[in-house]
């Protein structure tokens, strides 16, 4: 079954950047809709952005406007550009296909805090 490992968290203040790497062990040319997830404490894991073929995205309200999703296939990697992050947007994120049919994996931790 394919996997994915996930990369690029780490710690940052508020109002900064960071960029998020999800490669696939098989091309994800096969899966049409790939996504970002997040996931806090005592909450449900949440899809943020998801992408559809190559340019079709769609975004949770609370992200809209500041993260954007992207894949590059030849590479076998999706990516989220995370811009103007809140201390909310603090969780760990995953990365998976568009209706979370992958095995999950460890995911990479996201804090925005001064």
């Amino acid at each position: 079954q394919a996997q994915v490992v996930e990369s690029g968290g780490g710690l940052v203040q508020p109002g900064g950047s960071l960029r998020l790497s999800c490669v696939a062990s098989v091309s994800i040319f096969v899966f049409a809709d790939m996504g970002w997830y997040r996931q806090t404490a005592g909450k449900q894991r949440e899809l943020v952005a998801r992408i559809t073929g190559s340019v079709s995205t769609a975004y949770a309200d609370s992200v809209k406007g500041r993260f954007t999703i992207s894949r590059d296939d030849a590479k076998k990697t999706v990516y989220l550009q995370m811009n103007s992050l809140k201390p909310e947007d603090t969780a760990v994120y995953y990365c998976n296909t568009g209706r979370g049919t992958l095995s999950w994996a460890q995911g990479t931790q996201v804090t925005v805090s001064s």
